[in-house]
């Protein structure tokens, strides 16, 4: 299915936004290990990759519809590496996994670092983006607020109306 018909985002994005998005994201999203992403589950039954794909939409409208002039390619990549962390923390692993919520942010950001050549503006939005369970990491430009925002507002609705269906 097309992943803008399965968005579970309800904002309107032209068809011209669709192109803008997919031409800056296409590389990323189209990269071997960033597909593995969709091996992973985040909330509910939504893969990592398939969050990723929804805080970078609504990031971009945010920042377009309220006009905020944020640097879309700065929002999108951010918004996409944000939890490029590749394993899942529903899984017993000894329990590394019970501090998920504090460290992943670190291991997205240093994946990103080791497969993309990324700047530090979008380091930032991948490093801040669990604020405020992660107190210290403060986001300082207005892309990263967006990607932050974002992502509680789609994790949220992920967690609350995406869950898996009991068997």
């Amino acid at each position: 299915m097309d992943y803008w018909k399965r968005s579970l985002t309800t904002h309107k994005l032209t068809k011209e936004d669709k192109k803008e998005i997919d031409k800056i994201l296409f590389p990323i999203k189209n990269h071997k290990k960033v597909k593995q992403m969709k091996n992973y589950c985040q909330h509910g039954r939504i893969s990592t990759y398939d969050h990723c794909c929804h805080v970078a939409a609504l990031s971009y409208s945010i920042n377009k519809k309220l006009h905020l002039g944020g640097d879309v390619r700065t929002i999108l990549t951010g918004a996409m590496l944000h939890d490029f962390y590749l394993y899942d923390w529903h899984a017993d692993d000894g329990g590394t996994h019970n501090w998920h919520g504090y460290i992943h942010a670190g291991r997205a950001l240093k994946n990103a670092q080791t497969y993309f050549s990324i700047d530090k503006k979008t380091q930032e939005v991948i490093r801040c983006h669990m604020w405020p369970l992660n107190l210290f990491s403060i986001p300082k430009s207005r892309e990263a607020w967006i990607v932050c925002a974002a992502d509680k507002w789609v994790s949220l609705q992920e967690t609350l109306f995406m869950r898996r269906k009991k068997t």
